[in-house]
């Protein structure tokens, strides 16, 4: 009897034993979480990917039934300022007939612009494809209603250098633009037309915040150009790759791309194709795609 008690005591954990467990479950586990969070990345931006093929999609429609790419931007004069003033409809809006939001289009009215109070209401509508699973969103939030006017993710190329949005830009997307596929001259699959953002801090001397202007806007909010770096947030956002740009930013001040991907910002090409655009990207090559006519050689490497 004696001797069963002593077998059945040693069957139990000691408090070493107990640790030793705890302890190898914990490291388990923190090799787990990056696999899972690079699992969960990589459908964050298979979601991304399809954002921006169905805005391809959506632009390349309009072309097909208009005879040319839409607006960047539909005003009576130019160069835009990042302010809720004037007409200032953008390309988004253009679209909206494409992206099965034809109610929304209908609504809106264009006339009267991108901030009349008689679209405040359509202004706050969020479109589950203009907004990137990866984003914080504009306040470093979740996706729901951080921001009360609808923002979007994606952006239209208007130039290949930092410039104002204005009729003279050379991307596919600018001022009263009317693009048509004999125009770019660089060929479709090497001229981008759309592509993701960051989300900047907001700046009093850049006009008003372009989460305040909301996707309906044809300012920064949705166009920017190729002149600088593309931003990787939250780690490159000021690190000396701006290129072109002005030591201190206005009101004409429009920006580059960025993404909240790791390694790479999901782009749209002119042809209707996707692909990745590295951070590393050479600056040059940035540019030539940027423009819808600059005569540069396609490379292959990028």
């Amino acid at each position: 009897m004696t001797t069963d008690r002593f077998h059945r005591r040693l069957r139990a954990f000691t408090l070493v034993e107990l640790l030793v467990v705890i302890a190898i479950i914990g490291t388990l586990v923190g090799l787990l979480l990056p696999a899972v969070q690079s699992a969960r990345e990589a459908a964050r931006r298979c979601s991304c990917l399809n954002n921006t093929t169905q805005l391809g999609l959506a632009l390349h429609n309009h072309e097909f039934h208009t005879g040319h790419f839409p607006a960047g931007v539909t005003n009576p004069n130019g160069p835009i300022r990042n302010e809720a003033v004037g007409q200032h409809v953008s390309w988004t809006v253009h679209v909206l007939p494409y992206m099965e939001q034809n109610s929304l289009f209908r609504m809106f009215d264009q006339q009267a612009g991108a901030y009349a109070e008689i679209n405040d209401k359509l202004r706050r509508s969020n479109i589950a494809v203009l907004r990137c699973p990866s984003s914080s969103g504009p306040r470093g939030g979740d996706q729901s209603d951080a921001s009360p006017i609808g923002w979007s993710s994606y952006v239209g190329c208007h130039n290949s250098v930092e410039a104002p949005i204005d009729v003279g830009n050379d991307g596919l997307l600018f001022l009263n633009s009317r693009i048509r596929f004999d125009d770019i001259l660089d060929g479709s699959s090497h001229t981008l037309l759309v592509s993701e953002h960051v989300f900047d801090e907001p700046d009093p001397n850049n006009g008003v915040s372009p989460i305040e202007l909301g996707w309906p806007s044809g300012t920064r909010a949705t166009l920017r150009n190729t002149g600088r770096k593309i931003e990787q947030f939250p780690m490159q956002r000021i690190t000396g790759l701006a290129v072109d740009e002005p030591a201190e930013k206005g009101p004409l001040f429009v920006g580059g791309f960025g993404a909240y991907h790791p390694g790479v910002a999901v782009a749209g090409m002119g042809d209707g194709s996707t692909r990745g655009l590295s951070f590393t990207i050479d600056r040059e090559v940035l540019q030539a795609i940027g423009s819808r006519a600059g005569g540069e050689l396609p490379n292959a490497e990028w």
